[in-house]
């Protein structure tokens, strides 16, 4: 499956291009599908701002995809990264990072930095695979249904490396 997902983006179709505040129906949508506790409208209007780079994923010329990064003190802060329920485990979200990670080391940031819920596998198993590690744990970050839920925080250096791994 892999190498199927790398002839899609090669093909070119998934393209990422700079969000927009039009595009704020569809992330709505998208951010329903994929989380318990969805960032509002007006945190998202918050977001664009000139320390930020929002980025928006689209799969045949539809939005399927974005990524929310903080510019702070010379690192890059992944503040949310979701993808539509129909096209994940496609290589969207990995596409959407590794275009994160090369602005962000194109930009000098020094690293990568997010926080993840420790129960989501899917997540940190793309975190991990594209050479994230586990810096630390922030208890009770993430709302849940009874109790919060503990983040961990992951960070990637990009200082001086190539943006992101070669494709297999």
């Amino acid at each position: 499956m892999p190498h199927d997902v790398y002839r899609k983006i090669e093909a070119g179709t998934m393209t990422i291009r700079v969000l927009c505040e039009d595009d704020l129906p569809d992330v709505l949508d998208i951010e329903c599908q994929g989380y318990s506790f969805p960032w509002s409208e007006s945190v998202f209007r918050g977001c664009f701002r000139p320390d930020y780079r929002l980025w928006a994923l689209e799969m045949c010329d539809r939005l399927s995809g974005y990524a929310v990064v903080a510019y702070m003190a010379g690192e890059a802060h992944l503040l949310n990264l979701c993808v539509a329920a129909g096209q994940r485990r496609s290589g969207a979200g990995r596409h959407l990072l590794r275009h994160l990670v090369a602005e962000s080391a194109q930009d000098g940031m020094s690293q990568v930095l997010l926080e993840v819920r420790d129960s989501n596998a899917g997540a940190l198993d793309l975190y991990v695979s594209e050479g994230f590690s586990v810096i630390g744990r922030r208890p009770g970050y993430y709302p849940g249904g009874q109790e919060r839920e503990d983040a961990l925080v992951m960070a990637l250096p990009v200082d001086g490396r190539s943006s992101a791994p070669a494709p297999p």
